[in-house]
Order: structure tokens, then C-alpha cells, then sequence
């Protein structure tokens, strides 16, 4: 299979009942989405790897950011999010592919197209599918599969500069 799904940064802290009041995600709809996607992949036979934006355990981090910090529960994947591999791997930079061992997994595996669900569309989902055409891979975004934060003007300036990288959206 030629293709991959990547579920970006489906985690606690953004996810559960303890989060932090700015990340208002819609959970128990975002997840069933992101359930079904991840099930539909496995069925056609395509891999499916899960990604965690991980913060250095600093205290200047706890406080500055109080969120995804290494070694904490709310940097775990979210307990109602379908595993369906042991494809992980942690990032410190919105783009996933940053992770050198996730690269050569791509390259490995010979993926030339990634799709992407997950958190945040316009936040490391969006840094991931630019730094998977930075890369030569044609990337696609499962609208149905993610979710944003970001205001109307702050999105759509996003998804505007990813539409013209020819980043599809599906």
C-alpha cells in the first residue's frame, strides 16, 4: 500500500474532561469521526500511525504551556481513541515528519501519500501535510477527521496557504 494514515495528537490534554478551557473541541464528535477513519483504513489494508506532540517536562514549560507534557497522563493518547497499531511515535515540532524515525518509516515503507486526521487542522495536522509535499509525498486532509481552534480569519488564512501547496482536502 502506497499510502498511510496519520492521526495527529490525539491526546488527553486536548481531549478529555480536565483540558484546558481554549482547547473547546467538540471530544465525543471528533473522536467517532477519527474512530471510523482509522477503521476504514485498517479495512482497506492501510497503516495507520499515531502521532503525540510531546513538551519537554521543564517547569518553565509546565508553566508556560500546562499541556502535553512529557511524562504526564494528559500527554497520552486519548483513552476513547481506537488503537489499532503500535505506530507511535512522539514529536517536539508541529510537523510530524519531523520525527526522524516516522521519516524513515515513510521512506521505508515507500508511502507516497499521507492522510491526515487529528488535532489541530490548522495547527500540527496543517505543519505535517506541508512538511509531507516539502518532502515529495502528496498529502490529503480528512476534513470529517479534524478539528481547529483557530478563529475564522486565523483558519482560513491557514487552510488557504495549504490549499496552495496542493494539500487536498477530502
Amino acid at each position: 500500500m502506497d499510502k498511510a494514515l496519520l492521526v495527529i495528537d490525539m491526546q488527553n490534554d486536548y481531549l478529555w474532561e480536565k483540558r484546558k478551557a481554549r482547547f473547546a473541541y467538540d471530544t465525543e464528535k471528533l473522536v467517532s469521526a477519527v474512530n471510523g477513519i482509522i477503521r476504514r483504513y485498517q479495512g482497506e489494508g492501510c497503516d495507520v500511525i499515531y502521532t503525540r506532540h510531546i513538551i519537554q517536562n521543564l517547569p518553565t514549560n509546565r508553566l508556560l504551556f500546562g499541556y502535553s507534557i512529557a511524562g504526564t497522563e494528559g500527554a497520552e493518547l486519548y483513552g476513547g481513541l481506537a488503537l489499532v497499531s503500535e505506530l507511535r511515535f512522539d514529536k517536539l515540532l508541529g510537523d510530524a515528519l519531523s520525527n526522524r524515525k516516522l521519516l524513515a518509516l515513510v521512506k521505508e515503507r515507500g508511502y507516497r501519500e499521507l492522510h491526515l486526521c487529528g488535532l489541530d487542522e490548522c495547527g500540527c495536522v496543517s505543519k505535517t501535510a506541508l512538511g509531507a509535499v516539502r518532502r515529495g509525498l502528496r498529502a490529503k486532509i480528512l476534513r470529517d477527521g479534524t478539528a481547529t481552534i483557530l478563529p475564522g480569519k486565523k483558519a482560513a488564512d491557514v487552510l488557504l496557504r495549504v490549499a496552495k501547496a496542493g494539500i487536498t482536502f477530502i
